[in-house]
């Protein structure tokens, strides 16, 4: 009997979630090229070489907020202190003298012979004589040489994707360029004959191809190169004639659509001929016969082309491959957090959803994460309407209030 598709007809058994991805993850080999680039055009791109401080952070003890740089043995002994010098962020003061005080601003540098810098709310000031109100410990409000970063750390770290911080962080110990692995390559391409281009008229049984759009900006966000192979008729040859095309340009092949068993569903038996299928099917709601093998050496990933499908597989599945390719090291994994339930579901279905959902706050102020009411894999609309994805576990039932997690889109789409 053929798989039509249900969990009462399985032809080939599911492989669990977490067995799947794990396999996936040990299958990613990262690129190795790299390139040098100035710190405005690293954004998002993953360092192939660790960076290191060539100087303390701060370079000299400085203070910690406006006020006063004084020797606290002077203020035992008087009670004010003559303003001798001013000292704004960007100058150096003299040495502070006996019975004196400098007039000091946030970040400037901390004059030899003071101890403390003293908050301006905590003194009077009458000429250029100050006194202080309150008592003050030696080492008050003055921020220490290289208790941020000290001169040959390691601040970054080889496999560290980077974010505007990261960039932050290599400017701030006078760092310019940084050498990253090159962006990685995948070719995508869309199968079906009921495929029309937006803009195009729509004969009979023809839809438009969003999964060109939804896949090319879901691996434009990831700063992926994105090379694309266009709607592949549903023939074999045609489909074997993309996936080499794909292998011959690019790190990783991605196809939408074709991974099932129907007689129009060719891309199975096209990976099949041209290299190995090494894992299909997977106990997950939507997305189960997604595809992962290799043709000529190069990884494929073939995902549903039922748009839900195709948007959860990629998130769950793919993202964390393309990390690991990118150089990525560590967790790639998305973050999550639990929520409070405000649905019900029954406990019967044997695939692990990841089900579209929004978190919405009840009068409390508590997170409580809704369902799109359409579970159908077609719905592309509860994708826009969602801002993440609950994941419900395998027979699991869940009840109002009780907690799910919820993982949001902001930890899957960058």
């Amino acid at each position: 009997m053929a798989d039509c598709g249900c969990d009462s007809h399985q032809t080939v058994a599911l492989k669990p979630f977490d067995e799947a991805l794990n396999f996936l993850l040990a299958q990613a080999n990262p690129i190795t090229e790299t390139e040098t680039l100035p710190l405005e055009r690293a954004l998002g791109r993953v360092l192939a070489e660790p960076v290191h401080s060539h100087v303390d952070v701060p370079p000299w003890d400085n203070s910690a907020m406006d006020g006063y740089a004084v020797n606290t043995r002077d203020l035992e002994k008087m009670e004010s202190l003559r303003v001798a010098q001013r000292i704004p962020a960007g100058a150096a003061g003299s040495e502070l003298q006996t019975g004196t005080a400098a007039r000091i601003f946030t970040g400037a540098p901390v004059p030899p012979g003071a101890d403390a810098v003293v908050m301006q709310e905590v003194c009077t000031v009458e000429g250029d004589q100050v006194s202080v109100n309150d008592g003050v410990n030696a080492g008050a409000n003055i921020r220490r040489a290289g208790e941020d970063i000290l001169q040959g750390e390691s601040i970054l770290a080889t496999g560290t994707r980077l974010s505007p911080q990261h960039l932050g962080l290599a400017a701030s110990v006078g760092v310019s360029e940084l050498t990253v692995y090159r962006p990685l390559k995948v070719a995508v391409f869309s199968s079906g004959d009921e495929l029309v281009m937006p803009g195009g008229e729509l004969g009979p049984g023809q839809i438009y191809n969003s999964n060109q759009f939804t896949l090319g900006g879901l691996l434009q966000r990831m700063g992926c190169e994105v090379i694309q192979l266009g709607m592949v008729e549903d023939t074999l040859d045609a489909t074997c004639e993309a996936l080499s095309r794909g292998a011959e340009s690019a790190d990783l092949i991605l196809a939408s659509g074709g991974v099932s068993v129907g007689e129009e569903d060719h891309v199975k038996p096209a990976v099949e001929r041209l290299g190995s299928l090494d894992l299909w099917k997977v106990a997950i709601r939507p997305g189960k016969p997604i595809a992962f093998g290799q043709v000529d050496g190069t990884p494929f990933f073939g995902a549903p082309g039922n748009p839900v499908s195709l948007f959860t597989t990629f998130t769950v599945f793919a993202r964390p491959f393309i990390l690991r390719m990118q150089g990525v090291e560590g967790d790639v994994l998305p973050m999550s957090f639990k929520a409070i339930a405000g649905f019900e579901k029954a406990g019967t279905d044997k695939r692990r959803e990841y089900a579209r959902a929004r978190i919405e706050h009840d009068e409390q102020g508590r997170a409580v994460v809704k369902l799109f009411a359409n579970r159908s894999s077609g719905v592309l609309s509860s994708v826009a309407w969602a801002n993440g994805l609950a994941v419900l576990p395998a027979m699991t039932a869940v009840s109002q209030g009780d907690t799910v997690e919820f993982i949001p889109f902001s930890e899957l789409m960058t």
